[in-house]
């Protein structure tokens, strides 16, 4: 039997150095994202240190990987980074797509934990066990529900589902 391998993130970004960059250097380097945001300014200060260009002092960021889709800006703060590094290394891919929802971290984490309903194959199979859980359905009348359309209306007003891989629903109640 095959090993299933898991997946671990490691969030980076890329931090270049402004004052070679305007100067027609590429100088920059990629810093681990998940530590502390002293660390990462410690990171930062040692890479303008080494620049090309003497007294560099402004950085940017040019480049990231491994934040599951999260968009990461220029000048985001150091903080943000890391905040966001360690929200996606908790929550994953569902984390991100929760919090590219949201648009705040505040939002994603009270969502993740208040509201948050289960993970299906489909919108239906979240919409039978409802049903199945809360009616007492005939044995004669069980064929003619229809799952997906109860499915479709729940979509409208009563729950948020994001999709994270192949039959993988993640469903949460609206508020």
């Amino acid at each position: 039997m095959g090993e299933q391998q898991t997946h671990k993130l490691e969030p980076r970004i890329y931090f270049a150095c402004l004052a070679a960059y305007n100067n027609g250097h590429l100088h920059g380097e990629w810093i681990d994202a998940d530590q502390d945001p002293w660390q990462i300014y410690d990171d930062v200060k040692k890479m303008l240190a080494a620049s090309p260009v003497s007294d560099a002092e402004e950085w940017a960021i040019h480049d990231y990987e491994g934040f599951e889709g999260i968009r990461i800006e220029e000048c985001d703060g150091f903080e943000r980074v890391a905040e966001l590094a360690t929200f996606v290394i908790e929550y994953g891919k569902l984390g991100a797509e929760v919090f590219s929802y949201f648009g705040s971290l505040a939002e994603a984490r009270s969502a993740l934990s208040d509201q948050y309903a289960g993970q299906y194959e489909s919108l239906a199979d979240f919409a039978q066990e409802i049903t199945e859980e809360s009616a007492n359905i005939p044995d004669t009348l069980r064929y003619y529900l229809d799952y997906e359309r109860m499915a479709r209306d729940m979509a409208i007003s009563d729950v948020i589902a994001f999709e994270t891989g192949m039959s993988e629903i993640h469903v949460f109640w609206s508020r």
